[in-house]
């Protein structure tokens, strides 16, 4: 079976001292490359901003003002997308050399500017989706901002766009590193259950985007959502 290529990426970018940044440190270097879950189809509204410069700049400055927090979906389970194995796990991330990553194949404007929007250090959950048990396995940090996403002009890869252009590349990935396994795997089902509850009662996962916008594959994630969500390890499943 063929798969695509490692890459080498190294880290870049600066921090803005956010409580995350600072509760996972920054390593020197990153290496190698992943292919992650595409979303099925682009949003409107997203594919608007992109070919308009002033919105998209105020869609990127408006998400960083709201979100240092993310959560990032990939396949755990083997899946041939035009001849390739698309699948890449937290396990799999664990076995990158410096536990360290590219996260590319994104190809959905809205997930893309929230690549974008990522700054160095923040905190990601990983999020095991497309599976027989969707939910969040582990923690992640962002260890190299957006960078044009090389899987774009790789005609074998499954991610592989025509239309992109290497000097106005469409696509972007940033680096991740693995920082640790969930104390215990915090399934979609109990998430849904407390969003539910949340909803009738204003709670902190009222307005998880991962219930309103099913389909991206990067998600934002207010401090009190991601607060919360880390708070579940410690009790019993729901």
């Amino acid at each position: 079976m063929s798969r695509p290529r490692k890459r080498l990426a190294g880290t870049s970018g600066s921090g803005n001292g956010c409580d995350a940044q600072r509760l996972f440190a920054i390593p020197d270097k990153g290496l190698s490359g992943k292919r992650t879950k595409t979303e099925n189809s682009g949003e409107a509204l997203a594919e608007v901003e992109d070919s308009n410069p002033q919105k998209t700049s105020a869609t990127k400055n408006c998400v960083k003002n709201l979100s240092s927090h993310w959560l990032m979906k990939s396949e755990p389970e083997s899946r041939l997308e035009k001849g390739v194995d698309v699948k890449f796990s937290i396990e799999d991330l664990k076995a990158q050399p410096k536990q360290t990553t590219c996260w590319d194949g994104v190809r959905n404007y809205q997930a893309r500017n929230f690549l974008r929007a990522m700054k160095l250090g923040e905190a990601a959950f990983f999020y095991h989706s497309n599976c027989k048990e969707p939910g969040i396995a582990g923690l992640m940090k962002i260890v190299k901002e957006a960078y044009p996403d090389h899987t774009q002009f790789e005609k074998n890869n499954p991610h592989y766009d025509p239309s992109s252009k290497e000097d106005n590349p469409k696509w972007s990935m940033v680096d991740v590193q693995f920082v640790r396994m969930m104390k215990r795997f915090i399934p979609l089902a109990e998430l849904k259950s407390y969003h539910q509850a949340h909803k009738a009662t204003g709670g902190p996962l009222k307005n998880m985007t991962l219930f309103s916008r099913q389909r991206l594959s990067i998600q934002p994630l207010t401090q009190e959502e991601f607060d919360f969500v880390l708070s579940l390890e410690e009790k019993e499943p729901s």
